[in-house]
């Protein structure tokens, strides 16, 4: 051994030297090959765990967009395929009770007395008359043919009053003389371009040829009017004389109005499309592929298509109502539903492509992404910053454990091989350093080991928080993001709501206290002349607030749609509810109808707050309807309803509690009056302006206080006919 300075080279403070480094060394290089493992095990938690969550977000997402496609597209066909029906039941009508009233002339013509039928006179176009139409080559003046007219003319004053009351374009009998007597208000039509008068091949038309053929009640096909060339389709039913057709009797229906119907709904991607007994597309909402409207000589047999699963599909749909179903059509694949117009054979078909269904969750996944990789980054980041710092200290561990060596060699030589050992065994689950007796040597040993100590102790905690926090907060992260966009895609949001009628106007908005509420509001038209009009407030706040609030929300509107009055529709939701209601959730209701032809509003309140009118020239007052329970509250509740007239001009304005509610940071209330006066600051504003102006006060009043309930209002103008002249 030799000596240099204070240093013993070759004895046991360089073999302790010696052995503390090599120590200090494998324990850098194990300690980091843990941290590196563990680093990458995280990474790999951390991917997983994304790729999972995407999955159940699509999953989830999908399978909600599937019910609610499921629910409201079937729900269109059917009330498209209602509407139709009734249309072509009301010229059935027509028709059988013309056909029975000719059945009492014929056989008993001495019971009426002889009418005069004229041919169309050019100066009563637009006025309702009786015209005498006939075959080129017949002579109605001849005796036999002249006196079936004369009897038969009798059917004038019945249609015309049907033609000035009934859903019908024109009515007629045709007898097998070649004659016929027509009804409508356009006489000038049935002149050519020279102002002669045209005849009309009575019996090749196909109403006449497809009544007698079938011998009762015949719809023909779509096919245009010998006199106006619009679309139309014939209803006729032969009347008959001693085992003998005596008549056919028939009445038109112009489709122009179905046909833009049809143009109108078929917006924002989805579209209608109506098909015939024959499998013929005559409606539709698309110009394109095998949905698109074909001349009768080229149009196409859907039910013989070449693609079997559209073809068995539309044959479910001419016989019944069909559940929602994913049919590739023209390479493009799309959710369907259809529901029969059975007194016809046609059926309406409800058309949605996939990739507009999908944008929904598309859209959740781009944002998703976005945020993981923020998240990812932060991870990054920290991760590297621990590193730094693991680094330097071991390198002040090492620095540390170099000096012990020289000074006190004998006394840490059994320690250091201790604290070796101990840390060499570091691995997989166990990375805690602890401190035992032996290292406790009341000198830098002991330092040395607590700082083991500490560093595996913090790295440890560091990366079990980091993988809790990462985790909760992408799982909190996703679910609310997913409920506030289904949410918001419930309500109505989309102004002005409708823009075709200028007979009213409507706006509303929601405001959530958390990231979903327990709020809505909702409006629709049941049909032409009705709007529905919903408010409600659901007790409780977040998700199942907001879960129970889409149940009530669709439940109210399907009752609505099914024609009920504002009481039965209370009266049903509620019995629905109460049926399960484990979690004993309420929910206060406000609904109206109002009939946009006369402006009664008709209305029901469970447990709700009072809606406020103005009346023209006049201000903003409560209406202090009686309540009936909330809805939910308890079975066998029925509530009753109230009317109040709106006149032209007329706005109604509905809230829930979270407008008087509000609250200041001095705790007091918003309250009932100070809402007036926000609504009567300006009398002549539009609906979107006064819910303005009552937001722009509640802010005003609560300041820098936190929102605590949710604040959903809504405002409708009533205009009614004076609404209707000025956009004219």
């Amino acid at each position: 051994m030799k000596k240099f300075k204070h240093i013993v080279l070759g004895g046991i403070q360089q073999k302790v030297f010696n052995l503390v480094l090599v120590t200090i060394l494998l324990m850098i290089a194990a300690y980091t090959a843990v941290v590196l493992h563990q680093s990458g095990a995280l990474s790999r938690i951390v991917s997983q765990t994304s790729e999972s969550q995407k999955e159940s977000i699509s999953t989830v997402s999908r399978q909600t967009m599937d019910a609610v496609l499921n629910v409201n597209m079937t729900q269109d066909a059917q009330t498209q395929a209602y509407i139709m029906q009734d249309y072509f039941g009301d010229a059935a009508r027509v028709v059988k009770m013309l056909a029975d009233y000719s059945q009492h002339l014929l056989e008993d013509p001495r019971a009426y007395s002889p009418r005069e039928a004229a041919p169309p006179d050019p100066a009563l176009d637009g006025q309702i008359s009786l015209q005498l139409l006939t075959e080129e080559g017949v002579d109605p003046t001849e005796p036999a043919v002249a006196e079936k007219l004369a009897l038969m003319a009798n059917l004038g004053d019945m249609m015309k009053a049907i033609y000035a009351d009934a859903n019908v374009d024109s009515c007629y009998a045709a007898l097998p003389e070649g004659v016929m007597l027509l009804t409508d208000d356009h006489a000038a039509s049935k002149f050519d371009e020279n102002g002669e008068l045209m005849s009309i091949a009575i019996s090749t038309r196909p109403w006449y040829l497809g009544a007698l053929e079938r011998g009762g009640l015949y719809f023909t096909d779509v096919t245009t009017d010998h006199f106006s060339g619009k679309i139309s389709i014939m209803c006729a039913m032969p009347v008959y004389l001693n085992g003998r057709p005596a008549a056919v009797i028939g009445a038109d229906l112009f489709l122009e109005d179905m046909a833009a119907a049809v143009e109108k709904l078929s917006q924002n991607g989805g579209f209608l499309c109506i098909i015939n007994e024959k499998g013929h597309v005559v409606f539709s909402g698309r110009d394109r592929g095998s949905f698109r409207v074909r001349p009768p000589e080229e149009a196409l047999d859907l039910r013989a298509s070449e693609n079997t699963e559209l073809g068995s599909f539309v044959c479910q749909a001419l016989t019944g109502t069909t559940e929602l179903r994913l049919i590739e059509v023209d390479g493009e694949p799309c959710y369907m539903t259809g529901a029969p117009v059975e007194n016809v054979g046609w059926t309406v078909l409800n058309v949605v492509p996939k990739s507009l269904a999908d944008q929904p969750t598309e859209e959740m996944l781009r944002q998703y992404d976005e945020a993981q990789g923020l998240a990812v980054t932060a991870y990054n980041q920290g991760l590297s910053s621990a590193k730094t710092t693991i680094i330097v200290l071991l390198i002040a561990v090492a620095v540390i454990g170099l000096g012990a060596a020289l000074v006190l060699a004998k006394r840490i030589v059994r320690p250091l091989e201790l604290i070796t050992k101990r840390v060499g065994s570091l691995g997989g689950s166990d990375l805690q350093f602890k401190m035992e007796k032996a290292f406790r040597t009341g000198d830098e040993i002991e330092v040395l080991a607590e700082s083991f100590a500490a560093i595996s102790g913090k790295t440890l905690q560091y990366i079990d928080k980091v993988q809790q926090v990462t985790a909760e907060k992408e799982r909190i992260s996703t679910e609310l993001s997913l409920a506030t966009r289904i949410q918001a895609d419930m309500l109505p949001n989309i102004y002005p709501a409708f823009p075709d009628r200028p007979d009213f106007d409507i706006y509303a908005v929601m405001d959530p206290a958390k990231e979903v509420g327990g709020d809505f509001y909702d409006f629709f038209l049941v049909d032409e002349d009705h709007l529905c009009m919903t408010i409600a407030d659901v007790s409780g706040k977040g998700v199942p607030a907001a879960l129970f609030m889409m149940a009530s929300k669709i439940m109210l509107a399907n009752y609505a749609k099914l024609g009920k009055s504002p009481a039965e529709i209370l009266t049903e939701t509620n019995k629905a509810i109460c049926s399960n209601n484990r979690e004993e959730m309420f929910v206060t209701v406000w609904l109206g109808i109002l009939e946009l032809s006369t402006g009664k509003l008709t209305a029901a309140n469970a447990g709700h707050e009072y809606p406020v009118l103005c009346q023209p020239g006049a201000r903003f007052e409560l209406v202090k309807d009686k309540h009936g329970l909330v809805v939910g509250g308890m079975e066998g509740v029925r509530y009753r309803e109230y009317e109040l007239n709106l006149a032209p001009g007329a706005k109604l304005f509905l809230y829930t509690d979270g407008v008087p509610e509000a609250t200041n940071a001095e705790a007091e209330l918003f309250g009932s009056q100070r809402m007036l006066e926000a609504l009567n600051s300006e009398l002549t504003a539009v609906p979107e302006q006064v819910l303005r102006n009552v937001r722009r006060a509640v802010d005003g009043f609560v300041r820098e206080a936190e929102q605590f309930d949710d604040l959903t209002m809504l405002c409708l103008e009533y205009r009614g006919k004076a609404g209707q002249g000025e956009a004219q």
